[in-house]
């Protein structure tokens, strides 16, 4: 048995192709492939919601967050293409962030509406780095610095 092993391994690794020869898909504006250029962090803390967007006088969860956007559950006013004003909110953080917002995608059936920021209120764009920076920290499993949570905030998507 243990003769196979090698040939199994030299069989399965000799017929991979390598990742630059793998096709490319191009990419549309209609199709649901990732266009994200910002690092998105799930907006959890130890299981819990810590991350809302106040939308229509409702206070929603959201499912991510990043720079330059967030992901929340739909309602039928989130329509591809709708834009609408949001506040963002953070658990045990009395400050909130004002901005504009635009659905640009829906996923899961249409239960989850991805939108892109198309403006803040004032100095937002820095609060909400501010903020994701203290999550980034939070959330880490293994000690790490504020210039490196800085440098995963504004890093590109790693997904």
């Amino acid at each position: 048995m243990s003769g196979l092993f090698p040939f199994f391994v030299s069989t399965s690794f000799s017929r991979r192709k390598p990742a630059d020869d793998a096709p490319k898909q191009p990419s549309s504006g209609d199709d649901a492939s990732e266009r994200r250029i910002n690092q998105r962090f799930i907006a959890r803390l130890h299981g819990e919601p810590c991350f809302w967007a106040l939308v229509a006088g409702e206070r929603i969860a959201l499912n991510d967050i990043s720079l330059k956007g967030f992901a929340l559950s739909a309602t039928p006013a989130f329509a591809l293409g709708a834009q609408f004003d949001f506040t963002l909110l953070r658990e045990g953080v009395p400050d909130e962030i004002r901005g504009r917002a635009e659905v640009s995608g829906l996923s899961d059936g249409g239960n989850t509406a991805g939108c892109r920021i198309l403006c803040f209120e004032g100095d937002g764009p820095e609060r909400l780095q501010d903020w994701l920076v203290a999550h980034v920290i939070r959330s880490a499993t293994v000690r790490i610095t504020e210039k490196d949570a800085a440098a995963i905030v504004a890093g590109h998507s790693l997904v």
